[in-house]
């Protein structure tokens, strides 16, 4: 049992006020694992204002972005020290299979690696000669951030939020996922060892009301969020009232266009990866696979046999692929859209119920729905687990019409041996990213989405760019080399 009974709240570790605690439950095994403190109004306004403080006084943000990444390089350098426990952390809160944990974890430090590269490249200013004069655009840190991260990626989604929040001179008040509040010690920790000012950085856990709170606090500047589309949508109206600067990650209902030239083998490992990966709990995910009517008998067929090779499991076993859900509450929303599936009329070529022998847990068995139409829900909502539709096409412009007919725009991906038949697709689907014969993840290009996916984008030297404010100065002739 991990028990947590303090906040990191302007560089110390305060003893929570409320006797309130949140429950944190192993998805594999049902048990109750740990606790962390529920923050109260009183300790959220502390932090606010803390963060605040710091960032007015300049403690943080005067330092040069050399001086800052010195010293979050060495807070990743301690965080390296901790790894194996982490990554054990993270699969006891959210069932990620330990295997994978191995890989994500060291990679999310290297993530945050790459921000502070990105940081350190940039010019602060940059000086531009118009007709009415010299004139220098400055890059300021943006203020206070509010941070809000999800549950299903919890270390490595900190590491993306809070080092390019930082590194560009912000004060951050960081709240996980009420489901995975554990492993964030292990990042607040290492910066206050590393040197990170009080203020600078707080800490505070939480059920959804603690971040209502914090997003409607006067003294929070940006909003970074990732989440569900709903609670982006509550987010955006809140900072819209004081026009908080805000970047939201939400959902998405990728579509994945399978052409009739496809490579099967290839199709099948971006498929096992984009549909499936960390049990379909994924925004990004190909939740819908579009698949040439002429093909479609072969294309099911070898879906339904990649779903089925998934070891359902054990996430500390190391033979398995695929964990838990994070939750009984998430499990039985995920079973509700398979019921709702069949109920519309859609058939189950695999999957569809609780893997035998695993009813301790919060375990769905990768799931393949054919016989489907884009009207249904299961085709049009965000599932979120490990199901994916199949959805029969016979022109390439009507399987770019179904992938458009969505209100989410987040990720896509279309399978062909054709580069151009690829480029051509790749720029007609509307979505903020999108890939070629694979799910891919790049951390150094932007990610994020359009219509009801999101604004703004989380990676990639714009993850950085989107936490300053620009500021022009307009010059006299002598003072350019001031700004140079």
């Amino acid at each position: 049992m991990i028990t947590r009974d303090r906040l990191l709240i302007d560089g110390e570790w305060r003893t929570a006020k409320s006797s309130g605690r949140i429950p944190v439950t192993s998805p594999s095994t049902g048990l109750v694992i740990g606790e962390a403190p529920d923050a109260t109004v009183d300790e959220i306004n502390a932090a606010a204002m803390a963060a605040r403080r710091s960032f007015d006084e300049g403690t943080w943000r005067l330092k040069s972005v050399e001086e800052r990444a010195e010293v979050l390089d060495a807070a990743m350098t301690l965080l390296e020290s901790n790894l194996d426990e982490i990554g054990r952390l993270v699969t006891s809160e959210m069932g990620l299979p330990t295997s994978i944990a191995q890989v994500q974890i060291p990679g999310a430090l290297a993530t945050g690696r790459y921000f502070l590269d990105v940081a350190k490249k940039d010019s602060p200013s940059e000086m531009r000669n118009t007709v009415y004069g010299p004139a220098a655009v400055v890059k300021e840190p943006v203020g206070v951030v509010a941070s809000i991260a999800p549950w299903n990626g919890p270390f490595n989604m900190a590491i993306s939020k809070i080092v390019p929040a930082l590194v560009a001179g912000c004060s951050v008040v960081y709240k996980p996922a009420e489901e995975t509040p554990l492993d964030g010690f292990f990042i607040a920790e290492a910066l206050v060892e590393a040197g990170v000012p009080a203020g600078v950085f707080n800490y505070l856990t939480g059920d959804r009301d603690t971040g209502r709170a914090l997003v409607a606090h006067q003294e929070v500047d940006k909003v970074s969020f990732t989440g569900s589309t709903m609670a982006g949508r509550e987010i955006a109206t809140e900072c819209g009232a004081s026009f908080k600067r805000l970047t939201l990650e939400l959902g998405g209902k990728s579509a994945a266009i399978v052409l009739d030239d496809a490579d099967i083998a290839t199709t099948m490992v971006g498929l096992a990866i984009g549909s499936f990966f960390n049990t379909g709990q994924v925004c990004a995910s190909y939740s819908r696979v579009l698949v040439p009517r002429s093909r479609l008998d072969e294309i099911v067929g070898a879906l339904v046999a990649t779903a089925e090779s998934f070891v359902v499991g054990n996430p500390f076993d190391p033979s398995t692929t695929m964990g838990p859900l994070v939750s009984r509450r998430h499990q039985h929303r995920v079973l509700s859209y398979i019921e709702n599936g069949r109920s519309a009329g859609a058939t189950v070529a695999t999957g569809g119920a609780v893997p035998a022998g695993l009813e301790h847990g919060c375990y769905v068995q990768p799931t393949v729905f054919t016989n489907a139409d884009n009207a249904m829900r299961i085709a049009r909502e965000e599932i979120f687990g490990p199901v994916v539709v199949v959805l029969p096409y016979d022109t390439v412009d009507e399987a770019v019409a179904i992938a458009n007919d969505s209100d989410y725009g987040l990720h896509g991906a279309v399978f062909t041996t054709d580069p151009q038949r690829a480029a051509d697709v790749a720029r007609r689907v509307r979505t903020g990213t999108f890939s070629v014969n694979s799910f891919t993840y790049n951390t150094e290009a932007p990610f994020g989405g359009v219509k009801c996916s999101g604004v703004g984008r989380d990676t990639g030297p714009e993850a950085v760019q989107a936490y300053y404010e620009l500021k022009t100065i307009n010059l006299t002739q002598n003072m350019e080399h001031l700004f140079a």
